[in-house]
């Protein structure tokens, strides 16, 4: 797939690609909850529509940053992995996340407030370890 960009701005390219904001909770959702399959996506709290995810799943893939799979065992539901350049968003999405809980700390769930604070406390190490997570899921 060719894509096309606004222009040659490396945070508006990259906006081009996964700016929209279900394409970042779908991997949000692959990456901290373990989520794999299209129902799973479907019954997150976003309440994103059918038809929406299903062209956000498909473009992801195109854009090489998910991979589709068939479930073992039930060659009939698709299942969905991060590829390394999805696993590179990881940091990016870490960092919005701790600027949501810098700047709008009263709005979020008390749940996403640890886990902040333990990326804010070792950035570095936490990564690390989220990415072995990452790679521990796809085994």
């Amino acid at each position: 797939m060719k894509q096309k960009f606004r222009s040659n701005c490396p945070i508006s390219s990259a906006l081009d690609l996964i700016g929209d904001k279900w394409s970042l909770l779908i991997i949000r959702d692959m990456m901290f909850s373990g989520k794999k399959t299209y129902s799973e996506f479907s019954n997150s709290n976003e309440k994103i529509a059918t038809n929406i995810l299903s062209n956000r799943l498909s473009m992801l893939e195109e854009l090489g940053i998910i991979n589709k799979g068939k479930l073992e065992g039930n060659k009939k539901t698709n299942i969905y992995s991060l590829t390394q350049k999805g696993k590179e968003l990881l940091p990016i999405i870490l960092e919005i996340a701790q600027w949501s809980h810098n700047n709008l700390n009263d709005h979020l769930k008390d749940g996403a407030k640890p886990f902040v604070n333990k990326f804010k406390s070792n950035k570095e190490g936490f990564i690390q370890n989220m990415y072995a997570r990452l790679e521990k899921q796809e085994a």
